[in-house]
């Protein structure tokens, strides 16, 4: 009998729902929670993202669906625009989770993750890189990660938020 996985997802949220919106879709945030148990035996799924007062309901329908919220302050850049870039924070929990799963399952298409994704392929605690849509996935990103990478292009129908009249 072979024990369960016990694999983390990390999760880029800007990155996740931006190649989604550019693919034309939106996530159904509960469905793609239970999509990670099912299909990548994820227990624990971390999502990272901008905090703006603004956005309270959706952090809390986040947290609802089982996501753990790890936030960093929105600043606003030079464009007007408010920007919460959490590559950083993301790196840093794979790091300090890392005696602890079996695998990381890292959500993004940014190839800020390349570095990160050869160290755990090199300690063998690499799982999968799931990217939102192919064609705006990092080449270093797809390089570093192998065979060992999936993209949503095609779950449209499984995961896609339906609004219900």
């Amino acid at each position: 009998m072979t024990t369960p996985s016990k694999n983390y997802a990390f999760i880029d949220g800007n990155n996740l729902h931006m190649g989604l919106r550019l693919a034309g879709w939106k996530l159904d945030d509960r469905r793609f929670r239970v999509y990670l148990r099912e299909h990548y035996g994820v227990v624990k799924a971390y999502y990272f993202i901008g905090y703006s007062e603004d956005h309270l309901s959706m952090y809390r329908r986040l947290q609802e669906a089982g996501y753990i919220l790890i936030f960093k302050p929105m600043v606003k850049v030079s464009d007007g625009t408010m920007k919460g870039n959490v590559d950083a924070e993301l790196v840093l929990q794979v790091m300090i989770d890392l005696p602890i799963y079996d695998k990381a399952i890292v959500v993004s298409g940014d190839d800020d993750f390349t570095c990160l994704v050869r160290h755990l392929v090199s300690v063998e605690k690499f799982g999968m890189v799931l990217a939102p849509v192919l064609r705006r996935c990092s080449s270093l990103l797809k390089k570093a990660s192998g065979k060992q990478i999936a993209f949503m292009d095609g779950l449209e129908k499984k995961l896609a938020y339906h609004f219900h009249k």
